[in-house]
Order: C-alpha cells, then sequence, then structure tokens
C-alpha cells in the first residue's frame, strides 16, 4: 500500500505495506471487539489516538511547486510568482521532507564553536586570509586573491573558457592540495585539456561525479584546500527526489558547499550556467548564498574573454579581467589599452579614442560610428558595447544645442574589442566620433577624449582624471581633451601630454572641425 489518505509518501512504501497486512487487521478485530461490547467511547478514544500517532505522521508530501526564476515554493501551481511577479514560471519538482535526512556534510574538524550572542565591540577585526595566485587578472576581480573559506560562483556562456581558465589556474597553484570536480567531462578529457595546456601539478586531483554524498566522502578522505565543481548544475543530492538542474537541487547541493566552505575555512568554485538571456540559471537565491559572482563574457568570433565581477563581499564590484584566448590556454592581458585601440597608419573618419574606467583600472578604448542618410522611414539608432538610450540623448543633445540633423540619419555606434562600457565618461568620445562621421572629417589619431555631456551640452568633470591623462601619456598620446571643472582635480606639470579643457560641445568642435 503506496497511498493513503490521497497523499503519497516516500516513508509509507516501507512503513505502511508491513501495516496494511498485519497490524491493520488486528485494528479492526480490537474496533469490533469494542463496539460488540458496547464500549463505543473506547473505541473512539483509541481510533484518534490511532490515526494520529500513527498513520498521520506517514503521510509526507513529495512534490511543490517552484519558481525558476526565485525559487519561491508553494504547494500549488500558480500563474504568477508572489515573490519575484513572473508569469508562468512555476514548475513541480519531486522532493522529499522527511526527518530522517542526514546532513552530506559533516565537519571533521574537532574545534568547532558553539554559537553564542557577542557585542560588536568585543569583536576582533583582522584582514581575511588570502591565497594570491599567479592569475593576476583573477586576483584583481577578487579583490586581491582568493579568501578562504569563500565560495565563489563563475558563469558564462557554453565554451567561453571557464572550464580552461580555472583549470589552467589549479594547475599553477602547485602549493596548494586541489581537488576538480567535474561532472560533465571523464579524466580523459581533463587529461587532454591539461596536456594542452603544459602545465603540470601533482597535487591535482580530479573527481568524475555527480552524486553529492559521495563527493563529501572523497572530500573527507583527501582534505582539499581548494574545490573546483564544474559545474553546479550536474549535482545531484539523493536527499532530493528531484532531478539534477532543479530549482530544489541546485540550491542544496549550493548550502552543503556554502556550509563545507564556512566549516572547514576552504575557498569553493561553483562553475555555473546560464540562460539564453544571459542571466545566471537557477533560482535567485543562488547568488545570494555565495560570497561573489563572476561573470565570464565575450563574443566567441573575438580572442578576448572578460572576466567581471558582478558581486563580491571582500572587494569592489566594479573590477575587470581581460585574457586572451589561445590554442596553449588563457593568456592574462597585462595592458588591455594596446589591444582595444586598432593599431592603423591611415586616418578614418567616425573613430575617436575614449579615457575611461574600469573599476580600478584605466583603459584607452575606441569608439566606432557610422551615420549615413537613411532610405527607409524610421532612422535606425545601432549600437554595440553602448547604452542605445545614452546614444538618443546625446543625439538630442546635438540636433538642440549644436543644430545638427541627425532625424534623418542612420547612426551606428560601436565599442572595438567587443567590450560593454557603461562609463559615462565616453560621452565625449561618441560625440567626437559622432560628429566625425557626420562631417567626414577624421580625428587626429594622437588625441583622446574624457569627459560626460550633460543636457545643455556642457561637458562636465569625470573622476580619477590623472589616472586617465597618465595611462593616455604612457600609450604615447600627444592631447588629451577634458572639462574645464576638472581643472582643480590635477596639476598639468605632473604629466608631459597636453591637457586642453573646454566647456562646451561646440568649443570642441570648432577646435576639431
Amino acid at each position: 500500500m503506496s497511498e493513503f489518505n490521497g497523499l503519497v509518501s516516500k516513508g509509507a512504501d516501507s512503513n505502511v505495506s508491513p501495516f496494511a497486512f498485519s497490524d491493520m487487521l488486528l485494528f479492526l478485530i480490537l474496533i469490533h471487539v469494542l463496539t460488540s461490547l458496547s464500549l463505543q467511547f473506547f473505541a473512539v478514544i483509541f481510533t484518534t489516538c490511532f490515526l494520529k500517532f500513527y498513520l498521520y505522521p506517514m503521510s509526507k508530501i513529495k512534490s511543490a511547486f517552484f519558481c525558476n526564476n526565485c525559487g519561491y515554493e508553494s504547494t500549488k501551481w500558480l500563474g504568477k510568482c508572489p515573490s519575484c511577479n513572473t508569469w508562468n514560471s512555476f514548475v513541480e519538482e519531486i522532493i522529499d521532507k522527511g526527518n530522517n535526512k542526514e546532513q552530506s556534510w559533516k565537519e571533521y574538524h574537532p574545534e568547532k564553536k558553539s554559537a553564542k550572542v557577542i557585542a560588536l565591540q568585543d569583536v576582533v577585526s583582522s584582514e581575511e586570509k588570502r591565497i594570491i595566485t599567479k592569475d593576476t587578472e583573477l586576483n584583481r576581480v577578487l579583490g586581491g586573491g582568493i579568501v578562504c573559506g569563500s565560495i565563489v560562483l563563475v558563469a558564462g556562456e557554453p565554451g567561453i573558457g571557464k572550464s580552461t581558465l580555472f583549470l589552467q589556474d589549479a594547475l599553477m597553484m602547485q602549493s596548494l592540495t586541489i581537488l576538480y570536480i567535474s561532472g560533465e567531462e571523464s579524466e580523459h578529457q581533463i587529461k587532454m585539456r591539461a596536456d594542452r595546456l603544459k602545465i603540470s601539478n601533482e597535487n591535482f586531483y580530479l573527481l568524475t561525479e555527480t552524486g553529492l554524498q559521495t563527493i563529501f566522502s572523497e572530500i573527507k578522505k583527501l582534505k582539499p584546500e581548494l574545490v573546483i565543481v564544474d559545474s553546479i548544475q550536474t549535482l545531484q543530492s539523493s536527499l532530493i527526489d528531484s532531478g539534477a538542474g532543479s530549482v530544489s537541487q541546485i540550491r542544496e547541493c549550493a548550502a552543503e558547499f556554502q556550509r563545507f566552505a564556512k566549516e572547514t575555512n576552504t575557498p569553493v568554485f561553483l562553475i555555473g550556467h546560464i540562460t539564453k538571456d544571459g542571466t545566471i540559471a537557477g533560482p535567485k537565491i543562488l547568488e545570494h548564498m555565495v560570497d561573489t559572482v563572476l561573470q565570464f563574457e565575450g563574443d566567441r568570433h573575438y580572442a578576448y574573454r572578460i572576466l567581471r565581477t558582478l558581486k563580491n563581499r571582500f572587494g569592489s564590484t566594479a573590477e575587470l579581467g581581460i585574457y586572451e584566448m589561445t590554442g596553449e590556454g588563457m593568456r592574462i592581458v597585462s595592458n588591455p589599452s594596446e589591444i582595444l585601440i586598432t593599431q592603423r597608419e591611415e586616418q578614418l573618419s567616425g573613430t575617436a579614442i575614449s579615457a575611461t574606467l574600469e573599476g580600478m583600472r584605466p583603459l584607452l578604448i575606441e569608439v566606432q560610428s557610422l551615420v549615413t542618410q537613411s532610405v527607409y522611414g524610421t532612422p535606425q539608432r545601432t549600437v554595440s558595447g553602448f547604452d542605445l538610450r545614452r546614444l538618443q540623448l546625446l543625439l538630442a543633445v546635438l540636433e538642440k544645442r549644436g543644430g545638427f540633423l541627425f532625424g534623418t540619419k542612420d547612426v551606428f555606434v560601436n565599442i572595438a574589442g567587443g567590450l560593454k562600457i557603461e562609463d559615462p565618461s565616453i560621452d565625449l568620445s561618441v560625440i567626437v566620433a559622432l560628429l566625425s562621421s557626420y562631417e567626414d572629417a577624421p580625428v587626429p589619431h594622437n588625441i583622446c577624449f574624457a569627459g560626460e555631456i550633460g543636457l545643455n551640452g556642457e561637458i562636465r568633470a569625470v573622476n580619477r582624471i590623472e589616472q586617465r591623462i597618465a595611462e593616455a601619456e604612457k600609450l604615447g598620446f600627444e592631447k588629451i581633451i577634458v572639462s574645464k571643472y576638472n581643472k582643480k582635480s590635477f596639476n598639468p606639470k605632473n604629466f608631459k601630454i597636453e591637457i586642453v579643457a573646454f566647456n562646451q560641445v561646440q568649443e570642441v568642435y570648432q577646435h576639431l572641425f
């Protein structure tokens, strides 16, 4: 008997069946005897106690509905999620809420402190202990190195190079005992990639397993100093009856690794998938559980990859790491400004160089634009790596304050190198590139720009102007155009590059064209 009282229970498969053949018969005989002896009161009492203490505890829910977007749990299907307001996001999953579960991870360190209330002023503050890797770009995006006991989520498109990057970094950390858990590839495939990287490490261990309980049993034996999981969507806990990759499985597996990382002070990297719209696959709670979220992005048609920080409890969230995909793995790009600027001899219209910042790193990027006469009814506005609404704002400023007729023109703007820039300091270079293409007059290749454009056509000041000027001077530029409001932020005598300051866009136009 696998069903009782309309509810299905996993525990009922083992407990109800023997009861149905022996105890049920004895129960009915006893009730019949009590009733025949006119002891209905005792029969009712006995039946109530029997149902409460024997049958009802065995009836447990096995299925529930989860929101694919945020992981909200419901006992019934809902059209709209009450947590994130997403429509048609609920799916049914088979779960097990039995009380006989055992935790997958148990602390193997005996010196575990019990929790107690403590005053904030009594807490001794200290710097986080970090593991400094040989990958300077990874150290940068993590805020200075891998924090011991942290759990890091790394997401990116398939084939972008996530597994290659972290296999390469793990092989280079030869002083640590590292466990690489793969649920997608076999040992031979990982060995072939390691041979291609031409890096050997005697302290690097592989485990191709998807069962969470088996993984932790091997972790207890090896006691690694760093764990890399590729990927979290392939793992499956036997305590949850749903399939791998479901909301409940991802949440349970991530929670177990979180407890393991905090209790043993061992850093854990979780490599994850992304959805078709570019967001991290799985419930949103997964990003809240981890300490750091890294996004590995880039166009597969380009050789360059970008490691971006989306969340970091131990450092800045605006850092950027740049790699180049080669046949022997990921090459660290120490000076990205050189690769983001096209090296050409002839001067072409529609291009301008901007001095921007990504986190603490100054970058010089090339802004490309194309302005043509529209042959269709509605002019096109196409951007790549730049905000479309920001472009429409800049075009409105040029039409209103400068008198340029862009309303009948098709406008295309591209950030060279496949970067996505959100720094408003590139506004001035976008304006100059648009005017250069509009007038079909090239901008001198030895000039770069840094400034934000206001709605009145004024050039607004940008932060950390000295670092931008120093980067332009290092790359051999002879002149940089900035805002007049930035004059108090730097001393021109400290730089050899010519610094020109303007207040309005019209002044820049008259100076260049």
